[in-house]
C-alpha cells in the first residue's frame, strides 16, 4: 500500500469561512473527507496534517523520505516565500504534487511566483477543492496504485 503525506499550509483551517468568493465554502474536513474516500477506493494510505507554522511544515517534509510515497502539499501563503519548504522538499527526494485551490497567477502579483513549482513533479491549481483530488489523483497515477 502506497503511503501519501498530505500537508495544508497556513490558514487552510479557517477554508469555508475565510473569503470564500476566493477560496469557496468548502471546509478542510470535507477536503480530507474526499481525499480519504479516493485514497481508499485507490488503495493507499494518507496521513493528514495541518499548520500554520513552517518550521513544522519543513519537518514534516524532513521527515517523509522515509516513511512517505509522495507527498502532496498545499503550501498556502508559504508558496510565494518559503526558500526553507521548497529547500525541504528538494532535498527529501519524494515525488511531490503542488496544489492550490485558486489561480495564483489570477490572483495580486505578488502570488504569481511559487517557490515550490520548480521541486514539485507537478502543480494543479484553480479548481477550488476539486484542486487537492486531481492531485492525490495524480500522485496515485505516477506510483501506479
Amino acid at each position: 500500500m502506497k503511503k501519501i503525506l498530505v500537508i495544508h499550509g497556513p490558514n487552510l483551517n479557517l477554508l469555508g469561512q475565510r473569503e470564500p468568493k476566493v477560496y469557496g465554502r468548502v471546509t478542510l474536513a470535507q477536503i480530507n473527507a474526499e481525499l480519504k474516500k479516493i485514497a481508499k477506493k485507490r488503495k493507499a494510505a494518507l496521513t493528514i496534517k495541518q499548520s500554520n507554522h513552517e518550521g513544522q511544515i519543513v519537518d514534516l517534509v524532513g521527515r517523509a523520505k522515509k516513511k512517505f510515497d509522495a507527498i502532496l502539499i498545499n503550501p498556502a501563503a508559504y508558496t510565494h516565500t518559503s526558500v526553507a519548504i521548497r529547500d525541504a522538499i528538494a532535498a527529501s527526494g519524494v515525488l511531490t504534487i503542488e496544489v492550490h485551490l485558486s489561480n495564483i497567477y489570477s490572483r495580486e502579483e505578488f502570488r504569481h511566483k511559487s517557490l515550490i513549482s520548480p521541486v514539485a513533479k507537478g502543480t494543479i491549481m484553480g479548481f477550488g477543492s476539486k484542486s487537492y483530488s486531481l492531485g492525490l489523483e495524480a500522485i496515485l497515477d505516477l506510483l501506479d496504485v
